[in-house]
């Protein structure tokens, strides 16, 4: 049976993923947490093939308008696949690794590093950039292994507690392509990034049944439709004031969590 609430949740998560490439675990998963008082393997669990299947759909209509950074996208994943498969066959072989008491614990935090990050954002950017153009050679010679580690740290964060994927990818990429990185191929780029990532994290979880499907259906009839408009408005206007919003929200979101 499908329930409003979830759908309401994931239509508002699905929007600001389609317009901002954020929000698919950072929202997500505080608001199932936090409103609907879902236990915190479960959130985890569902919350990944959320994002992968909203995202699925986002990446749809972000790619055909060209603006994916597929050779960005690879390095990512080169760190991020990996590092997430390590956790998937951890779980599946009924390691405790996800039972452990810290792990709401653990999401507050991301949560919270995911807010800092798109306050920073601009600034950092803006220091990235400096670099970037007083030192050119040593920049672009260490980028391509920086963004494979910056890929292993979104891999164990997503798989762990489901967060870290749009969020704290974005403002990693930002930092390591300051002048690549326009706002409409920094969301398509995370988008994409994310949804093999998801898929691979939530596996795992999946073999170990946890998923929940009656409420993963619930959210998916909300994102579904949500990350569409949302992706198709990407292109016309910026997402920053929402980034802003969002980060307002998840400060707020973390520091309860934790509490």
């Amino acid at each position: 049976m499908i329930d409003g609430a979830y759908a309401v949740a994931g239509a508002l998560t699905g929007f600001v993923v389609g317009l901002t490439g954020v929000g698919g675990g950072a929202l997500m998963t505080p608001i199932l947490l936090l409103f609907f008082g879902v236990s915190p393997t479960t959130a985890i669990a569902t919350d990944l093939w959320f994002a992968a299947i909203t995202k699925i759909v986002g990446a749809r209509v972000h790619h055909t308008s060209g603006n994916v950074d597929w050779q960005v996208a690879k390095r990512l994943w080169l760190g991020s696949l990996p590092m997430a498969l390590i956790v998937i066959v951890l779980v599946s072989l009924g390691v405790q690794i996800i039972k452990v008491s810290w792990l709401a614990k653990a999401i507050g935090v991301v949560v919270l590093i995911t807010a800092v990050g798109l306050l920073l954002a601009p600034r950092l950017m803006k220091f990235a950039r400096a670099r970037r153009l007083s030192q050119p050679k040593h920049f672009k010679a260490m980028q391509a292994t920086l963004t494979v580690m910056s890929g292993a740290i979104l891999g164990t964060c997503v798989a762990l507690t489901s967060v870290g994927a749009g969020a704290l990818g974005s403002v990693m990429l930002l930092y390591l392509y300051p002048l690549r990185m326009t706002p409409h191929r920094l969301v398509a780029t995370d988008i994409v990034h994310a949804i093999p990532l998801a898929i691979v994290a939530g596996l795992g979880y999946l073999f170990a049944g946890m998923v929940d499907w009656g409420m993963l259906l619930s959210l998916l009839i909300g994102s579904i439709p949500a990350v569409i408009v949302g992706s198709t408005l990407a292109n016309k206007i910026t997402g920053r004031w929402i980034q802003i919003t969002l980060a307002v929200v998840l400060i707020a979101a973390g520091a309860k969590i934790l509490s």
